[in-house]
């Protein structure tokens, strides 16, 4: 019996920042994975604060997190590990993504 492959995963430091942003939103549930057209290799990751649950959404709970995956970004994300890197130069999120098969010189946006 093969395990279902997840569709996104969390980071510990990930985590950590999801719940204190969160906690400055309190009328949203959860954040909205999805990705857009943009940059030079097409593909871009976005993210929204939700109020409530869409019909097609793809729901992934991981330690009192809830993300909302919109159905068409689906095939571009599974499996991918969701971080977070702060430094003294820049801060955000990361996402591993071992569909990717290439990024932009200015990590921007990836393809598949």
């Amino acid at each position: 019996m093969s395990k279902k492959k997840s569709i996104l995963t969390l980071s510990h430091s990930a985590i950590k920042q999801i719940k204190s942003i969160m906690s400055e939103n309190k009328s949203s549930i959860g954040l909205r994975i999805f990705v857009t057209t943009k940059g030079c290799s097409g593909l871009s990751y976005s993210m929204e604060y939700v109020s409530k649950k869409e019909d097609l959404d793809e729901e992934v709970n991981q330690d009192g997190i809830r993300l909302f995956i919109d159905p068409k970004a689906i095939m571009f994300i599974i499996g991918t590990k969701m971080d977070y890197k702060d430094s003294n130069l820049e801060s955000g999120f990361l996402f591993i993504n071992p569909n990717e098969k290439g990024k932009c010189g200015c990590g921007e946006s990836f393809h598949v």
